[in-house]
């Protein structure tokens, strides 16, 4: 008997599920400032932006980036195979926050082509990398001031 492999296609296309909750949904964001903007809240969007192109929860593959604990990244990748299910449709790769940023953004960018994912996700995936990585570093202290000119001479006297 010959074995059938059945990919599971979901009932209803991406396109109809974007036109049916594009103007209401869990993860839209509206603002009236700056001209009536719309962000996303989906954690499969990797820039934020409500648009087709980036809403994560319709595309049937899509990456998302999100902080992981101590300072470390979570990359979440969705699976076509289990449409149905939510927990068993997401993939999860955690980085630690020891782990350098060219050796993520390396992975992450692998994980992505590898698995067959849109090639124009890979800018946004390490864009997005990059900045949770910047914003988990302590922040610096900035060093008093030197004095200069006119006032440096009068302290360098006063010694």
């Amino acid at each position: 008997m010959p074995e059938h492999h059945h990919e599971h296609h979901p009932n209803v296309s991406a396109d109809l599920i974007w036109e049916i909750a594009r103007t209401n949904n869990a993860f839209l964001v509206k603002r009236r400032s700056g001209g009536g903007v719309q962000f996303s809240r989906d954690p499969f969007n990797l820039v934020n932006k409500h648009s087709r192109k980036h809403a994560g929860f319709v595309n049937d593959k899509a990456v998302g980036i999100l902080p992981g604990t101590k300072g470390g990244l979570t990359l979440s990748t969705k699976k076509t195979k289990h449409s149905n299910r939510p927990i068993a449709n997401i993939n999860e790769v955690k980085f630690g926050a020891d782990k350098s940023g060219p050796k993520v953004y390396k992975n992450i960018v692998n994980v992505i082509a590898k698995q067959g994912y849109r090639p124009d996700l890979r800018r946004d995936a390490v864009a997005r990398a990059s900045a949770i990585k910047m914003s988990s570093r302590p922040v610096k202290e900035t060093p008093e001031q030197k004095a200069r000119g006119a006032k440096a001479k009068k302290a360098a006297a006063k010694a």
